[in-house]
């Protein structure tokens, strides 16, 4: 389904794979964006990442995340391992989904009691946390039917894909799409900027835009120097920054 608006345009700036392993890639990152001035940013969190980052265990990044929320961040609930540790793959499709395409699919295999079970304990560890949770975001984006059964069960707003917001508990769709880089090698990154670039000028008129960055774009000047020029780009164009749950109230509100 496809919704408009009259509301000004936007970007949204999205930092994937949030743990204290990988907050030293963002840091530097994160705070030239905060000489910018007022840039809202949706942090996806990931409660134990990789089984090695439980963040009970680490108070003074949980101490991060409270001063990134009263400075106007959000923070949204991104698997709870971001690990596909699941049984072997059973088909061709499901080999080359978990274990070409990613093998970080935490949710693409999961039944409805296990994608359930394990996003109560996400949003448990965020209320323990007194951190205010209004979306999921699946690792990858992948989700199983399952998964989508048990995010209608749940007190949360949204999910999202690549080039959607759904709304719950009835998944429906809001257009905004959004950027994203594969990093890891010279060549990808090459090839991300042209996809990149390309999508820019395709997307030129949409109502807000969404750039989704992860840890290894950090890591690599020109991934990461490409995020800086394009935010500022884009906010020196007339788009405000905002946050993925601002975009839905007011997407809601028009």
């Amino acid at each position: 389904m496809r919704e408009t608006s009259s509301n000004p345009p936007s970007v949204m700036l999205v930092l994937h794979d949030v743990a204290p392993e990988t907050w030293p890639d963002y840091r530097p990152f994160v705070e030239a964006v905060d000489a910018l001035g007022n840039v809202p940013m949706t942090w996806l969190v990931v409660p134990d990442f990789h089984h090695r980052n439980a963040l009970q265990q680490a108070p003074d990044f949980c101490r991060l995340l409270d001063e990134r929320l009263a400075k106007g961040d959000e923070l949204a609930l991104h698997g709870f391992y971001h690990a596909d540790d699941g049984p072997t793959p059973r088909t061709p499709r499901e080999l080359f989904m978990r274990r070409v395409y990613t093998h970080e699919g935490e949710f693409y295999g999961l039944d409805q009691a296990q994608a359930l079970h394990r996003l109560r304990e996400g949003l448990q560890l965020f209320q323990a946390q007194g951190w205010p949770v209004a979306g999921f975001v699946a690792p990858a984006w992948l989700m199983s039917e399952g998964t989508r059964q048990a995010l209608r069960q749940l007190p949360l707003r949204y999910t999202s894909t690549p080039q959607h917001l759904y709304r719950l508990p009835d998944f429906a769709a809001i257009d905004a799409p959004g950027l994203v880089w594969s990093a890891r090698s010279a060549w990808r990154r090459g090839m991300s900027r042209m996809i990149s670039d390309w999508q820019r000028k395709r997307l030129a008129s949409a109502e807000t835009l969404r750039l989704g960055l992860h840890p290894v774009d950090m890591r690599h000047r020109s991934s990461r120097e490409y995020w800086m020029d394009t935010l500022r780009e884009l906010m020196a164009q007339g788009r405000e920054p905002v946050t993925k749950s601002v975009w839905l109230d007011r997407q809601l509100a028009s």
